[in-house]
């Protein structure tokens, strides 16, 4: 369902808009692909925060096994 909203863009962004719209698409459609598109990096700009952490975590625990095994380990 879509719903009917009132938005104030100034001159220069609309006419980028028009731009982009041309005969083939209204506003309406390209502010939507472009609302779109945004929302959809941003949620993978957070994905990919998440996973970082994850691999940074694992990360440092791999890193300090590593340095205990090099402990135990004897230079002959």
């Amino acid at each position: 369902m879509k719903k009917k909203v009132s938005i104030t863009l100034s001159t220069d962004v609309l006419a980028r808009v028009d731009q982009l719209a041309d005969s083939k698409y209204s506003r309406s459609a390209i502010i939507e692909l472009v609302i779109q598109n945004y929302l959809g990096q941003r949620e993978g700009s957070d994905t990919e925060a998440r996973d970082l952490e994850l691999i940074n975590g694992a990360a440092d625990r791999l890193n300090l096994e590593g340095a205990a095994v090099l402990d135990y380990q004897v230079i002959l």
